[in-house]
């Protein structure tokens, strides 16, 4: 979701707020695996520098980069949805610093504040329709008929 007030932006302040106050600071070395495709997904992230490469598994082949996210975004949205297991990778591009979130945690305050878990629901499923566009567009430029032997890998 790129947009210049980020993911926290398309919350109202007052979800914004009860949202972060569960967060803690965490940073990842360039290079770090953050999670991997098919792994218990139990927590998320919002990146406040550096940048993360989204990766899709492919049989037989290296892992395809979907997207690469930085600033104000959202880093994994499968901990919102049974069965919580991650649909891509992560790998850190370069040094990230970000915002660490448990996922039961605000599974729970979703559950309790159902204002807040609608807005949150809302703002993660316009970060899976932008990825889902975004991985499609990819695939399609490594694999589609039209694709060049240098964007295979």
């Amino acid at each position: 979701m790129r947009t210049m007030k980020g993911f926290f932006g398309s919350l109202p302040p007052g979800h914004r707020d009860r949202l972060r106050a569960l967060g803690r600071d965490v940073t990842f070395e360039a290079g770090t695996r953050i999670f991997d495709e098919g792994r218990r997904a139990d927590r998320f992230w919002v990146v406040h520098s550096g940048s993360v490469a989204l990766d899709m598994h492919v049989p037989g082949r290296q892992p395809v980069v979907v997207e690469t996210i930085g600033h104000g975004e959202l880093l994994g949205w499968s901990w919102l949805f049974d069965p919580f297991s991650w649909h891509l990778g992560a790998e850190a591009v370069s040094p990230v610093r970000a915002h660490e979130y448990d996922a039961e945690a605000v599974r729970l305050l979703c559950r309790e504040d159902s204002e807040l878990g609608q807005a949150l629901t809302l703002a993660v499923a316009g970060v899976i329709s932008h990825r889902l566009q975004r991985a499609r567009s990819r695939l399609l430029d490594v694999y589609g008929p039209y694709a060049s032997p240098r964007s295979q890998l």
